[in-house]
């Protein structure tokens, strides 16, 4: 059995190569376990060093390989990655993993070891458990809260935290939802996981530690409004009116291509 952990890049020349480093050094130390990893980075319309520096590793550690696309967004780029990952008939989980070593490779692997019969894990910050190094300023998981509650009312999802960069999924749950996946920018997690509930696949939710990072390339009060409408947006192309909202799915594309170019 074999693991792929997808990695998506846009401009990461500050961070990749410390996050490589250390996921190429653990993996390579779990080689005594019953399965093996291979771990696909996915650059995604970048403007700098991150090609080469990936390059570089992928020469150090044999599993570690990329796809290069100029087409952005990291939706985009873990669609790309489940695809490629599909194509090995060996890979049986898969999941994705931002660049910015937020999540640790400890942190990841203890996904793999708790999916147990579930067809996937999410990570999450806001579980009993989770720890958060440092602890997030006060508006941050204000925002976060009411982020979460519209999801929780509008899709009846259980979840606390569907914004976390580090999940996992079986093979079988990846392949009923890929080609059903539209949103590329802010909504593309919750549509994921709404997804697979609407499909049936038990996900469950796992604490965390996660390192939040003084660098994060988001900022909040300018997402926050876009996030917002890309769900809402999101909520009415899967409503009972989805007969009649088709043409939005073709505007949702172009929205978020438009959003990737900026």
């Amino acid at each position: 059995m074999k693991v792929a952990i997808i990695m998506p890049a846009y401009n990461e020349e500050k961070r990749i190569g410390k996050t490589l480093e250390e996921y190429g050094k653990f993996f390579k130390d779990k080689k005594y376990r019953d399965f093996n990893f291979e771990i696909i980075v996915v650059i995604n319309n970048t403007q700098d060093k991150t090609e080469a520096i990936v390059k570089s590793y992928a020469k150090k550690y044999r599993f570690i390989r990329y796809l290069n696309f100029k087409q952005g967004g990291k939706g985009f780029a873990i669609i790309e990655g489940f695809k490629e990952a599909l194509k090995d008939e060996k890979n049986m989980l898969m999941g994705f993993v931002d660049a910015d070593m937020a999540t640790s490779p400890e942190a990841f692997d203890d996904l793999i070891e708790k999916i147990d019969n579930y067809d996937g894990i999410v990570a999450s910050r806001y579980v009993y458990g989770a720890i958060v190094k440092p602890k997030q300023s006060i508006s941050r998981i204000f925002v976060s809260r009411i982020f979460n509650f519209l999801i929780r009312v509008l899709f009846l999802m259980p979840y606390k935290d569907t914004q976390c960069g580090a999940k996992l999924f079986k093979k079988n749950a990846v392949e009923s939802m890929i080609k059903e996946l539209g949103m590329t920018q802010w909504a593309f997690d919750v549509e994921l996981l709404y997804l697979l509930k609407k499909h049936n696949f038990k996900v469950k939710e796992s604490a965390t530690i996660w390192a939040d990072k003084e660098y994060s390339k988001i900022n909040f009060m300018k997402a926050g409004p876009r996030m917002v409408s890309s769900v809402i947006r999101l909520r009415l192309i899967n409503s009972f009116f989805e007969p009649l909202l088709k043409p939005f799915k073709f505007i949702a594309k172009i929205g978020d291509s438009l959003i990737n170019k900026k």
